[in-house]
């Protein structure tokens, strides 16, 4: 019975294998190596740029030919990426070097969850939508303070949100509160300001999405006009946030303005006369140059630079968002700077979402929104490769024991140096060796944790020492993660690993051409020398396909420049040039009687007259006209002066030397060692095509 149910056994993994071997059968073998068909189809419809999941259609003479070809380029890129393995330029140092440059760049999105990315990509695209006015009031308080000084910055900061919602005047809260921190400042530059009012203390104007920090940002878009949110923590401390309007976004505009200031008692007068003279149809620049305050911009009609909205005043981002057009002008408005008219000159709608996504990418480059979706991949990686952190787990379930490893060591040999990056130490002062947390197959110790912090040390805000080791310990743990993350990046995302191979195969192949191919045909003259002696005498002149290797006809030409008319007559000159060829005169003695004939008095230039031999050759030239092709002279007129070309000889149709024609037998050299290696290399590698398998593939 036992040995009934081993054979059925068998029989099943045989047809198991089969059916595979049916669904995705070998179509090369090479060097030993099997190649299936769903590999060689994968970097074939890639090559075509076709969908893999697309649907096959009509068979044609074009298809079929596409794919037998790209089969035979398949077949000679295997086989010499085979031979490059064996010769182990993998592992050169330029392929080392270049690889890791191309992988750092093109790892950096991996290490991110994409989720996350798209989302803050989006909400930004929804954000921008609009503009905002707000107002705050900052209670400082570091990133890193104490425990102690944080929250009595935070209850500061809840009073201060207290007396906002009790006050309808939030500038005044403003006011007040920067009065005492000017006077409880240290620096008496500062302390010596603390009775200067400002009316709009904590204003910041209109603003959209990445102008300002991300916190503050998100808590601000929640709001709705008129409201005062509770504090919001940032690196800089705590905000309390008015809210006072939110505008329709309308994109980068260019404006000109009028601007009457309010210093002038008559300026409401001055700027209502403005506006009835371009209501009666006046020109804007002049009724601008007439009677705008602004140095800056009335000489040239009030023109404003493209500016965004968080370089306007508020007044204007509002004036336009209420539905302004190109070429309309605005009712007067009041700002605290005075009176204004503006003008729509131009207006760059928003783009689309997709548009917008690298100018987004490039703006989240720093603060929390660009390290959020790292963050978010740094957890996930703890989850998925057991990160265990020593430092929070305890001995015992039972009892409150002390942690199974500590920080302390490292606490131990820091020093306040730590803070202005001289920070050095004694590595074996750190004996306690004991891991601080694992993350996958690797542990990390207190050694390790003070070496990367001295590899990356600089210059820090000072706090307590116990929160800034605290600190460093969570950047180190999360720099170790996404390392380990990034070291089996190949092996856990198949399409990085294909990016990563196909650079790699790509470098790999570019060696291997330099050193049998483009390489050896520039070095090996002599087989260089054998090749054009055996093919130069098969080109025919009559093959147009053998035109690059003759000379077609060409002319001989001496060509005398003069530089100047005023040096010598330009008939005196024929007539001497014309008597130089009927006696046979060479040309030195014909340069040595014109410059007889200069004028001396008349004649400015340097060199009067010049002659220089020139080849030219038909069809790749345009010194001589159709005409002038034959023995003879021509005159030529320039700006100033004249060339007098002596057609001397008309040379017939010539196969070229080797060294006139050396960049295209070197080509033809470099065509012929590939050839022959691939031939080689078929041979060396044992290649076998499955054509039965080719001659079935449909796409």
């Amino acid at each position: 019975m036992k040995k009934v149910l081993s054979t059925l056994a068998l029989c099943v993994m045989l047809l198991s294998a089969a059916a595979q071997n049916n669904a995705d059968p070998v179509i090369f073998e090479i060097g030993g190596k099997q190649i299936h068909k769903s590999q060689f189809m994968k970097d074939f419809l890639k090559s075509i740029g076709k969908d893999p999941a697309a649907e096959p259609t009509a068979c044609t003479y074009e298809k079929r030919k596409a794919l037998e070809d790209y089969v035979q380029l398949y077949v000679n890129f295997q086989t010499k990426l085979a031979d490059a393995y064996a010769m182990g330029l993998d592992t050169s140092k330029y392929l080392l070097d270049e690889l890791g440059v191309y992988r750092r760049d093109l790892a950096a999105p991996y290490l991110i969850d994409s989720a996350t990315m798209m989302s803050l990509l989006r909400e930004a695209y929804e954000r921008n939508h609009f503009a905002l006015h707000a107002a705050h009031i900052l209670v400082p308080c570091q990133e890193s303070a104490s425990p102690a000084d944080t929250l009595k910055a935070y209850n500061h900061a809840m009073e201060l949100y207290q007396k906002a919602l009790e006050n309808p005047d939030f500038y005044s809260v403003a006011q007040k509160e920067m009065h005492d921190q000017r006077i409880d400042n240290i620096d008496p530059l500062v302390r010596d300001k603390a009775n200067e009012v400002n009316p709009y203390e904590g204003d910041l104007g209109a603003f959209t999405v990445f102008d300002m920090i991300y916190a503050f940002e998100s808590a601000v878009y929640s709001m709705q006009p008129g409201q005062i949110h509770t504090p919001v923590r940032s690196r800089y401390g705590y905000h309390i946030i008015k809210l006072f309007d939110r505008y329709p976004y309308y994109g980068k505009v260019q404006l000109a303005h009028i601007w009457v200031s309010d210093q002038d008692p008559n300026a409401h007068g001055r700027i209502k006369s403005a506006y009835d003279q371009l209501k009666n149809g006046e020109d804007f620049a002049v009724v601008c140059k007439n009677n705008s305050d602004d140095p800056g911009t009335s000489k040239s009609g009030g023109l404003m630079p493209e500016l965004a909205c968080n370089q306007l005043p508020f007044e204007y981002v509002e004036a336009v968002s209420k539905g302004l057009k190109v070429g309309e002008f605005t009712e007067p408005f009041r700002s605290r700077f005075g009176w204004h008219i503006i003008k729509l000159i131009k207006q760059e709608p928003m783009p689309d979402f997709e548009s917008l996504i690298p100018y987004y990418k490039s703006r989240m480059t720093r603060g929390e929104r660009s390290t959020r979706p790292q963050h978010i991949f740094i957890e996930q990686c703890k989850q998925k490769y057991n990160f265990v952190d020593y430092t929070k787990v305890k001995t015992s379930k039972k009892k409150k024991a002390p942690y199974a490893a500590s920080l302390d060591a490292v606490r131990a040999v820091m020093t306040d140096s730590v803070f202005s990056a001289i920070f050095n130490y004694d590595s074996n002062q750190i004996t306690d060796m004991r891991p601080l947390f694992k993350i996958g197959d690797r542990q990390y110790n207190s050694r390790q944790f003070a070496r990367y912090f001295y590899k990356h040390k600089k210059v820090y805000p000072i706090c307590p020492l116990d929160i800034f080791v605290a600190d460093r310990y969570k950047d180190f743990v999360d720099a170790m993660v996404l390392k380990y993350a990034d070291d089996h990046l190949e092996e856990d995302n198949a399409e990085f690993g294909d990016l990563v191979d196909e650079y790699r195969h790509g470098l790999m192949i570019f060696s291997y051409n330099d050193i049998k191919v483009w390489g050896r045909a520039l070095r090996d003259s002599a087989g260089f020398e054998a090749f054009y002696n055996r093919m130069a005498p098969t080109h025919s002149y009559d093959d147009t396909n053998d035109a690059v290797y003759f000379w077609n006809h060409r002319a001989r030409v001496n060509v005398v420049t003069v530089a100047d008319s005023a040096c010598l007559a330009p008939a005196k000159a024929v007539k001497l040039v014309n008597k130089a060829v009927d006696k046979g005169w060479g040309m030195t003695d014909l340069q040595s009687k014109l410059n007889d004939k200069v004028s001396k008095k008349k004649c400015t230039a340097e060199e009067p007259v010049t002659i220089e031999l020139q080849v030219v050759e038909a069809g790749n030239q345009t010194l001589l006209s159709k005409n002038e092709w034959g023995k003879g002279v021509y005159a030529h007129p320039m700006e100033k002066g004249y060339k007098i070309l002596i057609v001397e000889q008309i040379l017939q149709p010539e196969l070229k030397s080797r060294d006139e024609a050396r960049g295209y037998y070197l080509n033809d050299y470099q065509n012929y060692l590939e050839e022959q290696n691939n031939i080689e290399l078929r041979k060396k590698y044992n290649v076998v095509i499955h054509q039965e398998v080719i001659d079935n593939i449909t796409y």
